[in-house]
C-alpha cells in the first residue's frame, strides 16, 4: 500500500509541478492565502458552481491570456467583466506583439524619455509600451467596419460583440503575432463566453468610437450599447445562472470590472425586490489596494456582507499581492498544471 501511493505521488508531481510547489511551499500569510483561495475555487468548481471572473488593471497587457485563454477553454470560467482596456488590449498584443518595447528600468525615465516615447507613437504601460500604428490603428481600422455597418443597419451591439464578430471574420488574422491560443478573448470568442464591460468609453476604442460620433461618421451614439444596458443584461445572466448553481465572484484588481458586476445581487433583491436571490457563493479578490478608509478596492470581504453582496458563510479570500504573479499560479493550481 505504501507503495502503490509513493508511485501515486511521484505521478501526481511529475504531472502537476506548478500545483505540487504551491502545495509544498505556501504555507503562510499571502503565500497561504493563494492557496486556500485556488483550493476553494476547485471545490466550488466540483460542487457543480460556476465562476464568474473580473479584470481590472493591465492584465491583458501583462499577457494573463497564457493562462486565462486555457482556463476558458476546460470552462474553469463562466463568465468575466473586464475594462475596456483589458478587452482591446488583449487584442493588441495579439497582433502587434513584435512591435512591443520593454521598458525594464522605467523607473528612471526622464519626462525627456517620456516625450521621447510620444514623439514614436509608443505607449507606455508600466514596463511595456504598446504601439499605436500596428496595435490600436491596426484593431481601429477593421472594427470601424463594423461599428458603420451596424450604424448604417440599426443595429446595436456591446462592445465585446463587436470584437467577437472582428475575431470570427478573420480579418485580424493575417497579422497574428502570438499563438492564438494565448489569447483570452479569442477563447471567449470561439466558446462565446458571457462577457460584460461597463465603463468602456475611457479606453482607447472607446475614445476612437466617440470621435467618430462627433465627426459624424457615425450617427448613432447607441451603436455600442452602454452601462445601463449592461446592467441589464448581466442582472440576467446572473438570474439564469444562479437559479440552477452557485455562482462565484473571483477579482482581480479593484475598480470598476469588480465593483459593477458584485452589485447585481443587491440591485436584485433589494431594488427590484425579487425575493430569494443567492448571494454570491465564493469570493476572492487579488490586490495591491491595502485596507484602507473608505477604499472600496482595499474593503475587506465582511464589508460586502453588509451590503448583502456575501454571505456569513460564504468562502471569502483577500491576497495582497501583484495579480501578475498571483493570477497565474492560482490558475495554475485550478488547471492541475
Amino acid at each position: 500500500m505504501d507503495t502503490v501511493a509513493t508511485v501515486c505521488d511521484v505521478n501526481a508531481t511529475s504531472a502537476s509541478p506548478v500545483s505540487s510547489f504551491i502545495d509544498r511551499h505556501f504555507r503562510h500569510f499571502n503565500a497561504a492565502a493563494l492557496k486556500d483561495a485556488a483550493d476553494a475555487y476547485v471545490d466550488h468548481l466540483d460542487a457543480g458552481g460556476a465562476m464568474f471572473v473580473t479584470l481590472a488593471g493591465a492584465m491583458s497587457t501583462a499577457e494573463l491570456g497564457l493562462s486565462l485563454a486555457e482556463m476558458i477553454r476546460r470552462r474553469k470560467v463562466h463568465a468575466i467583466c473586464c475594462t475596456g482596456a483589458n478587452l482591446e488590449e488583449d487584442v493588441f498584443n495579439l497582433v502587434a506583439h513584435s512591435h512591443y518595447e520593454r521598458m525594464p528600468h522605467y523607473r528612471d525615465l526622464t519626462p525627456a524619455d517620456e516625450q521621447a516615447l510620444l514623439d514614436r507613437h509608443m505607449n507606455r504601460v508600466t514596463d511595456t509600451c504598446i504601439p499605436e500604428e500596428e496595435a490600436m490603428r491596426r484593431v481601429e481600422r477593421v472594427i470601424l467596419e463594423e461599428w458603420t455597418r451596424a450604424d448604417a443597419a440599426g443595429e446595436q451591439l456591446f462592445p465585446h460583440e463587436f470584437l467577437y464578430r472582428v475575431l470570427r471574420s478573420d480579418a485580424l488574422t493575417r497579422w497574428y503575432e502570438v499563438d492564438p491560443r494565448d489569447s483570452w478573448t479569442l477563447a471567449a470568442a470561439e466558446s462565446d463566453l458571457p462577457l460584460f464591460v461597463p465603463g468602456w468609453e475611457d479606453s482607447t476604442l472607446g475614445n476612437v468610437f466617440a470621435a467618430h460620433c462627433l465627426g459624424g461618421r457615425i450617427r448613432n451614439v447607441h451603436t455600442v450599447r452602454g452601462g445601463v444596458e449592461c446592467m441589464m443584461a448581466l442582472a440576467r445572466w446572473y438570474q439564469a445562472t444562479s437559479a440552477t448553481r452557485s455562482v462565484g465572484f473571483f477579482q482581480i484588481g479593484g475598480g470598476i470590472a469588480g465593483d459593477f458586476p458584485i452589485c447585481v445581487v443587491p440591485m436584485l433583491h433589494q431594488d427590484l425586490r425579487i425575493a430569494h436571490v443567492p448571494l454570491w457563493g465564493y469570493f476572492c479578490q487579488i490586490s495591491d489596494s491595502t485596507t484602507s478608509y473608505g477604499s472600496y478596492s482595499g474593503a475587506v470581504p465582511n464589508e460586502k456582507i453588509t451590503w448583502g453582496k456575501l454571505g456569513t458563510n460564504t468562502p471569502r479570500f483577500v491576497i495582497e499581492s501583484d495579480a501578475t504573479v498571483v493570477a497565474p499560479l492560482i490558475f495554475a493550481k485550478v488547471l492541475g498544471w
